[in-house]
């Protein structure tokens, strides 16, 4: 019996002995004879596969993905050119000016004609410039409308999903894997509370009706909305028929399921301003921290309408 025990004892000694020199040849070969080369050839495959793995990825770019950069790109573009033509007409103003100012001062008037003369140069002078500057504004901070938006998501507002309409899906904005759609990436409702208003960067609503709701940053009684859209003059398909056209507003009671309050209807007209405000037609009873949008008809387009920004306005609960 013990002679047998020693042999396995003896056995299992041999065993792991030769196991543990197997290993050690095999981590000393590792690390000589064959450790340089086929490390640095690892790492040449594994950087060119890199490389190849970002090329395919930018390949398989979605086509509406690559439309989105042109567009941002074409805005740019087309802000470039409205500053430049700005530029010509300031240049063009400062030399009819001048012109006007030394017409004044080359023909001969009587003291008192010349003194009534320059203050009607000044005028023009003041008004003139107080126009350029006002249409300055207007081009490029058309969003001076000096009213506090009680819908910015930025300051607390947001959207309630089981009071929206479902977004417009679209096949074309998805994300693809080796051919394989597996991510829509259309725009969220609460787009419609950022001002980061470009083309493209819109909520889409199937059809022509549809309505959202919104939870203000705070408690108000609204008095008034904005609706802000882009001009076709940015817009890369030329037209703005997904614009939406007769909308109207309600107040929401009751922690926003409650009673709706009927507070206006209104038409934004594409053909003017893209930021257009509007003041509501009936006042709220109380203050009310949750607003209905709801969108009764579009610009034509037969399949979407698009939603870029909507504003609140109103009277905080602590003035009231």
């Amino acid at each position: 019996m013990l002679t047998r025990s020693w042999k396995i004892i003896l056995s299992t000694v041999f065993i792991s002995t030769f196991l543990l020199v197997g290993l050690l040849n095999h981590q000393w070969l590792k690390e000589t004879e064959f450790s340089q080369k086929p490390r640095q050839l690892y790492t040449v495959i594994a950087e060119y596969g890199s490389r190849l793995y970002n090329y395919q990825a930018r390949l398989r770019m979605p086509k509406e993905q690559q439309e989105l950069l042109k567009k941002e790109s074409q805005t740019l573009e087309n802000n470039f050119r409205e500053i430049l033509f700005l530029i010509e007409q300031i240049d063009v103003l400062k030399a009819l000016l001048k012109d006007m100012k030394d017409g004044v001062h080359n023909h001969s008037f009587p003291v008192h004609r010349d003194a009534v003369q320059d203050q009607a140069t000044t005028d023009v002078l003041d008004e003139e410039i107080s126009n350029l500057v006002h249409y300055v504004l207007k081009k490029f901070r058309g969003d001076q409308i000096q009213l506090a938006d009680y819908a910015l998501k930025s300051a607390g507002a947001s959207v309630i999903e089981a009071g929206t309409s479902e977004s417009y899906k679209n096949n074309k904005a998805k994300l693809y894997w080796h051919g394989i759609g597996f991510l829509n990436y259309e725009m969220p409702p609460d787009m419609i509370l950022q001002p980061d208003v470009h083309p493209g960067k819109c909520w889409a609503f199937p059809g022509s009706q549809g309505h959202i709701l919104i939870k203000l940053a705070r408690k108000i009684i609204p008095t008034a909305v904005t609706m802000e859209h882009i001009s076709e003059k940015v817009s890369p398909s030329g037209n703005i028929s997904s614009a939406p056209k007769e909308f109207s507003v309600y107040g929401v009671m009751k922690k926003c399921e409650g009673e709706e309050i009927y507070l206006g209807q209104f038409i934004y007209n594409k053909m003017e301003a893209t930021i257009q405000t509007f003041e509501l037609q009936n006042e709220a009873s109380e203050s009310l921290l949750c607003v209905k949008l709801q969108i009764l008809s579009n610009w034509g387009h037969p399949k979407y309408t698009c939603l870029y920004r909507f504003r609140v306005h109103g009277i905080p609960s602590d003035y009231t």
